[in-house]
């Protein structure tokens, strides 16, 4: 984002394209703080690795979702429960901070993460004293996995009071319940709107409408789902592939509506009855805010079980947890015509959390006049 119009305060959010859930958290952080006059600076936490390493991360991370699963589960459990294993993480990426420092803009005063390795790198260089401004951490899940709790992060913000506890647990010192970071466009759509959403998407205006969702990447046994979705009877399936092309070229003769990446989401989701997803991300996130409906099914390993686990102790999601219970699920939340969401009661705690454009701007007040330039 240029720096115009005077603008002078300078923040950096340090993302990662794995996926699109840290960049679109990081996205929207940045609308929010236009408000107040903070330039946001976007950095991917993979330019700090030579070219070649930076795709092969994320392109290992995509096979090992797409066809070594229990690969991957196996590598979430053993770092959630293994300090050392996370210790050496963050010994492994000292060789990066060189690097990593020298994509911090002159004038820059804090610096926000929505990426847990971000944290392994960038909290030891806070307490060295390295990274002298303050350093703050936007959990995206609502599980806290241990490789986001690093020594060094200033403040954690966690989207639910399940989420904080736990991150206390782990060591973190600060950490703070905020509201998502969804766009405001994810809102329950009131009156008849849903007709025009479904005309929209070329949906049809009375069927009981189940929407299918598994991330940017389209990961996770989606053409299961799809076809017991159907099998169940209670809702016809629209599956989101996202950028899986391979999955959406599976589905074309599938009986249901399938479309590849959306880039009105909030309109697809105004116009069906209930969501089924996979992951406990983003996507989940912005379901909850639009009032849908939301059923947890098949999730993915790591973490997609272990948010899905506390999604449904907070009783923001119906985890399904075998197919048996998947009709009985969906007639519940489709029985009525306008069924009541079943999050608002849940989601006390977070309607009234703080949100993270505040203690950011908080932060940088805190920190007014202090300035360092890392190159």
């Amino acid at each position: 984002m240029p720096d115009g119009g005077g603008l002078r305060e300078r923040i950096v959010v340090v993302s990662a394209d794995i996926g699109a859930g840290h960049q679109a958290v990081a996205v929207e952080l940045a609308d929010r703080l236009a408000a107040d006059r903070i330039v946001v600076e976007h950095v991917n936490f993979f330019t700090a690795l030579p070219r070649p390493l930076h795709v092969m991360s994320r392109e290992s991370y995509r096979a090992m979702l797409r066809w070594l699963p229990w690969g991957y589960d196996a590598l979430f459990t053993i770092a959630d429960r293994s300090s050392p294993a996370v210790t050496a993480l963050r010994t492994s990426l000292r060789l990066t901070a060189r690097r990593m420092l020298m994509r911090l803009p002159p004038g820059t005063r804090l610096v926000v993460t929505t990426f847990p390795l971000a944290n392994q790198l960038f909290g030891p260089l806070r307490g060295t004293g390295r990274l002298t401004t303050p350093l703050i951490s936007y959990v995206t899940d609502f599980m806290v996995h241990s490789g986001w709790v690093s020594p060094g992060v200033d403040t954690y913000c966690v989207i639910h009071e399940a989420a904080r506890r736990q991150a206390v647990a782990r060591g973190a010192a600060d950490v703070r319940v905020v509201s998502p970071l969804v766009s405001a466009r994810f809102t329950p759509l009131p009156g008849d709107g849903k007709r025009a959403a479904r005309a929209r998407f070329g949906l049809p205006e009375q069927d009981r409408l189940a929407l299918i969702v598994a991330g940017a990447w389209g990961v996770g046994d989606v053409t299961r789902t799809a076809a017991e979705v159907l099998a169940s009877g209670c809702a016809r399936p629209v599956v989101v592939c996202g950028h899986n092309d391979s999955l959406r070229r599976r589905l074309q003769t599938f009986p249901g509506y399938v479309m590849g990446w959306v880039d009105d989401m909030p309109s697809l989701m105004r116009a069906v009855d209930v969501v089924v997803e996979n992951a406990g991300g983003l996507t989940c996130q912005q379901s909850l805010a639009t009032g849908l409906p939301t059923v947890t099914y098949r999730p993915i390993p790591g973490h997609g079980r272990a948010n899905a686990a506390m999604l449904a102790d907070a009783g923001l999601t119906t985890y399904v947890t075998n197919t048996s219970g998947l009709r009985p699920a969906l007639t519940a939340l489709t029985a009525s015509a306008h069924p009541a969401p079943a999050t608002t009661a849940a989601q006390t705690d977070t309607a009234t959390a703080t949100d993270m454009a505040t203690v950011v701007s908080q932060a940088m007040r805190q920190t007014a006049g202090r300035r360092r330039d890392y190159r």
